[in-house]
C-alpha cells in the first residue's frame, strides 16, 4: 500500500510542480521572444527612414555605411528593396529565399505583421526575419528586411530553462522525501491497528451458530490493506455481537434454569412453616427472605436479559416491535396515581407536570411503564422520608426529556457513575434491593434509542434525566 500511496502522492505533486514549471517556461520564451522581436522592428524603422531619405536625394552612402556597421557589430544582414522589389542595398541576406521574398511583398503591400511571430524556442532557425515598409500609407517607395540573429536570445532561454528544470526537480525530490515520510506516518498507526484487530479477534470465544451481520459492508473496495482491516473490523464485531448475544442467553437460561428449583423450595419452606420450633422460627423468616430475594434478583436478570437484546446494541436497526408508540402525559398520569399511596407512606410527597397529548414518544407502553416504575420506585425507596420528588417532561422535534429529580439524601459522589452497573448497591442504600433497577431502565431506554443518566442533584439528593425519542408521523 505504501508503494501506491507513494506513487499517488508523486503523480500529484509531479502534476503540481510541471504544472507550474511548463507555463513558466513558456512565458520566459515568450518574453524573449518580444524582447528580440521588438528591439529589430524599431531598426527595421530606422532603416526604412534612411533608405527614405537615400532614395529622395540620391546620397545613399550614409545608408551604406550604417549597414556596414551593424553587420560588423551584431553579425545581422539588411536587405533593402524598391517599390518594384529591386535589390536596392543588401549586407548578406539571400534575396531569393522564398520566406524573404514573401515577407518583402507583404511589406511592399503594406501587410507586415506588426506582432512578435510564435515564442522562440532553442530549437528553432538561428535567424529571426523582421520586414517592414519603406514610407507610410499608400506612398510605399520600398521594403527593409532585417536578419536577427537568434542565437543569443536562443541561448537565455535555454540557460532560463535550465534554472527552471533544476528547481522543478528539486522541487519534486523534496516532495517525493515528503511523501515518503507522510506514507510512512499515516500508515503506522494503520498496520498496528489491523494486527491489533487481528491479534484482539484471534482471543474472543467464538460462537458455533454465526448470525449474519448487521450492519457490515460484505464487499469493499480501495487498496487490499484496508480492505483486510475492514474484514478485521467485521470479523470482531461479529465476534463481539455473537459474545454479547452469548452472555445475554446464558444469562435467560441460568434465570430460567434456577427458577424452577426455587419455586420448588419455595414451596418445601412453605410446607415446613407449620412443624418449624418458636426458637427456630427467626431463622426460618430470614431463610425466607432470602429465598424470595433471590427469586426478585432472578426475575431482574430475566428482564435485563430481555432489554439486552441485541438490537439494542445497534441505534440504526429499530426494535422488534416498532413502531410501537406511547403518550408520555398518560403513562405519567397513571404513574403518579399509582405511587402516590407508596410515597405518603414512606413520608414523602411525589408531583408531576402534565404534558400535552402530542408528546408521544417511540417506546412501546409496557416499556414506558417499566422505566417510570423503576425510576420512581429508586426515588421512593431511597430519597428518605421528608423529601419531595418532583417530575417533569419537556419535548423538542426529536425527542421527550423526563426529569425526575428529588432532594432526598442522594448518593455519594463516586457512586454515581455506578448506579447503572448491574448489581451495584451504594454504601447508604437500604437493605432488599438486587441492584438491577437502574441497569434494566437504562437497557431499555437504548433498546429504544434512548438514554438514561444520573446525576447528582444540587444541593442534595438525586436527578435521573430520560431521553426518547419522539413518533415521526
Amino acid at each position: 500500500m505504501r508503494r501506491r500511496l507513494l506513487v499517488i502522492l508523486l503523480v500529484f505533486a509531479g502534476l503540481a510542480v510541471f504544472g507550474f514549471a511548463v507555463p513558466l517556461g513558456a512565458a520566459v520564451s515568450t518574453s524573449r521572444t518580444q524582447q528580440l522581436w521588438f528591439s529589430r522592428y524599431m531598426d527595421a524603422e530606422w532603416f526604412a527612414e534612411l533608405a527614405s531619405q537615400a532614395m529622395a536625394t540620391g546620397d545613399r552612402q550614409y545608408l551604406d555605411a550604417e549597414l556596414q556597421r551593424r553587420h560588423r557589430l551584431y553579425d545581422e544582414s539588411v536587405l533593402v528593396v524598391d517599390a518594384g522589389g529591386v535589390v536596392y542595398a543588401n549586407t548578406g541576406v539571400d534575396a531569393d529565399d522564398p520566406e524573404t521574398v514573401g515577407l518583402l511583398a507583404e511589406a511592399r503591400s503594406n501587410q507586415y505583421s506588426t506582432q512578435p511571430p510564435q515564442r522562440l524556442l532553442t530549437w528553432d532557425p538561428k535567424t529571426m526575419l523582421i520586414a517592414r515598409p519603406i514610407g507610410v500609407g499608400m506612398d510605399i517607395e520600398g521594403a527593409v528586411l532585417v536578419e536577427a540573429s537568434a542565437r543569443r536570445a536562443q541561448q537565455d532561454v535555454a540557460d532560463r530553462w535550465s534554472l527552471i528544470a533544476v528547481a522543478a526537480w528539486t522541487s519534486l525530490a523534496l516532495c517525493a522525501g515528503l511523501a515518503l515520510v507522510l506514507s510512512r506516518w499515516i500508515l503506522r498507526p494503520l498496520g498496528r491497528l489491523s494486527r491489533a484487530v487481528v491479534a484482539l479477534t484471534e482471543t474472543l470465544p467464538r460462537s458455533d451458530v454465526r448470525t449474519p451481520p448487521t450492519s457490515m459492508t460484505p464487499r469493499y473496495g480501495g487498496p487490499p490493506e484496508i480492505r483486510d482491516l475492514a474484514e478485521s473490523f467485521d470479523t470482531m464485531a461479529q465476534t463481539v455481537s455473537d459474545s454479547v448475544e452469548s452472555q445475554r442467553q446464558l444469562v435467560a437460561d441460568t434465570s430460567h434454569a434456577i427458577r424452577n428449583p426455587l419455586a420448588v423450595l419455595s414451596i418445601r419452606l412453605e410446607a415446613l412453616h407449620a412443624v418449624i420450633p418458636a426458637k427456630a422460627e427467626n431463622s426460618f423468616r430470614r431463610a425466607s427472605s432470602q429465598v424470595d430475594r433471590l427469586a426478585a434478583i432472578l426475575d431482574g436478570l430475566l428482564r435485563l436479559a430481555a432489554a439486552e437484546t441485541s438490537d439494542g446494541f445497534n441505534p440504526v436497526r429499530a426494535d422488534g416491535d416498532w413502531p410501537s408508540r406511547s403518550n408520555v402525559g398518560q403513562i405519567l398520569a397513571e404513574q403518579v396515581e399509582v405511587w402516590e399511596a407508596a410515597y405518603e407512606r414512606a413520608g414523602m410527597s411525589l408531583s408531576a407536570n402534565t404534558p400535552p397529548p402530542s408528546v408521544v414518544v417511540a417506546v412501546p407502553e409496557d416499556a414506558m411503564v417499566r422505566i417510570l416504575d423503576v425510576v420512581l420506585s429508586n426515588s421512593c425507596r431511597y430519597a428518605g422520608e421528608g423529601a419531595r420528588t418532583w417530575v417533569s417532561v419537556w419535548a423538542d422535534p426529536e425527542g421527550a426529556t423526563i426529569s425526575v429529580f428529588d432532594n432526598g439524601v442522594g448518593v455519594a459522589e463516586d457512586e454515581i457513575d455506578k448506579l447503572t452497573t448491574r448489581f451495584f448497591r451504594g454504601k447508604s442504600a437500604l437493605p432488599g434491593g438486587s441492584g438491577l433497577g437502574l441497569p434494566i431502565a437504562a437497557a431499555l431506554a437504548q433498546r429504544h434509542q434512548g438514554r438514561l443518566t444520573v446525576t447528582a442533584a444540587v444541593p442534595h439528593g438525586l436527578h435521573v434525566v430520560i431521553w426518547l425519542p419522539m413518533v415521526r408521523f
